[in-house]
């Protein structure tokens, strides 16, 4: 009798962490990487996963296949550093490119984040990036390891926006001579487009240098956005973790001031109050914002008809949460609805071709870094 209890009782631990009836989808796992970050659908169905350490991944979509990009850039991995997002030029069919984001060394132990693009050819063992070129950085490049954001979005017109982190240093965010701290909108090699609002920017205020202030700036006042997507209107947001407490899912709106470190609805790690975003009306307030937090690590629309319910939704993937949140938007707000209980980090989130939702854990402590496939439950 205790050997089946014991037998009884592995076979429950054993069970996936997903395992739960309350569930609306089934999950199916597929594969698992080396820290893996990102993935983007290729036309014919694979997937490109990057993975932190420096690797960029082709995977079909039952994960039998499993093969590598030759000719990335270098990645300084350490800390949230390493390689990050990757994501197909509109015209990928045509042209080949793909952009990849990642972080680079700088001189005095400094780094940054960068983006590069390169033309993407496919052989049956894998593949290759050719014609490198970085098309953007990360000014001015700091000491520390950390809040990178470099995720990378095309919208539906052509043009190429970046999250750029704070670096955890505060300040940078406010500080219209750095691109830190910001939203960034680009032309697709990196040029910046003439009806940016910074661009040929004066101010008013006889205190304020114009000279030197970042054109390709469509925002400013972030944190630390580790999600970018548009919605089915063509509308960017940005999901960004707040300090302690205080996560926030921004709509964004050319040349907004989101407040950060001056507002946040969270507090410094260490204790100290921070105020409010409701105290500072001249600062653009979050859609939502969560306390306690979620720690999110990307952002979907969803607008697929295998989950037709949740057309027009907004997902983020939750980091400290383990859990997948489901958001609806109206307009201008949004509010959590939904949330499911994931049991691990989910680091990535996006919808497949035939409308599934792929999902990617963070390879850390109990999650395995895993690509999930989930599908609704018959």
């Amino acid at each position: 009798m205790k050997r089946l209890l014991f037998v009884a009782l592995c076979a429950i631990l054993a069970a996936p962490a997903w395992a739960d009836e309350n569930l609306p989808f089934d999950v199916e796992e597929i594969t698992s990487f080396d820290q893996p970050w990102a993935l983007a659908f290729l036309p014919d169905g694979r997937m490109l996963v990057t993975e932190k350490k420096g690797a960029l991944r082709l995977v079909s979509q039952d994960g039998e296949t499993v093969r590598s990009i030759r000719g990335l850039p270098d990645a300084d991995y350490r800390g949230q550093g390493g390689f990050g997002d990757v994501a197909l030029h509109p015209d990928f069919e045509d042209n080949g490119l793909i952009y990849v984001s990642y972080v680079e060394a700088g001189v005095g132990n400094t780094r940054g984040a960068a983006v590069a693009r390169g033309i993407l050819t496919l052989t049956e063992r894998g593949g290759s990036l050719s014609d490198v070129d970085v098309i953007w950085r990360q000014y001015p490049k700091l000491l520390g390891a950390g809040h990178y954001g470099h995720r990378i979005l095309f919208d539906d017109e052509g043009y190429l926006w970046i999250s750029s982190g704070d670096r955890q240093k505060f300040t940078p965010s406010q500080d219209m001579q750095s691109n830190v701290g910001k939203i960034v909108r680009l032309y697709d090699d990196g040029a910046i487009p003439h009806d940016n609002p910074f661009v040929d920017y004066h101010s008013e205020d006889p205190n304020v240098d114009d000279e030197g202030i970042f054109g390709e700036i469509w925002s400013l006042g972030h944190r630390n956005p580790l999600g970018i997507a548009k919605d089915q209107d063509n509308q960017v947001w940005v999901v960004e973790m707040g300090p302690a407490h205080g996560d926030e899912l921004n709509r964004i709106v050319r040349g907004a001031n989101y407040g950060y470190p001056v507002v946040s609805n969270g507090d410094h790690y260490d204790g100290r109050e921070m105020p409010d975003h409701e105290t500072h009306p001249e600062f653009a307030a979050p859609a939502a914002f969560w306390v306690p937090a979620i720690s999110p690590g990307a952002l979907m629309f969803y607008d697929g008809d295998l989950f037709s319910d949740w057309a027009g939704n907004a997902f983020v993937s939750g980091l400290g949460s383990e859990a997948i949140i489901r958001i609806e938007i109206d307009g201008e707000t949004a509010q959590e609805v939904e949330r499911f209980e994931m049991n691990a980090r989910i680091r990535s989130i996006a919808q497949g071709p035939e409308g599934a939702l792929w999902v990617l854990e963070d390879e850390y402590r109990d999650s395995k870094g895993r690509l999930l496939k989930l599908t609704p439950k018959d």
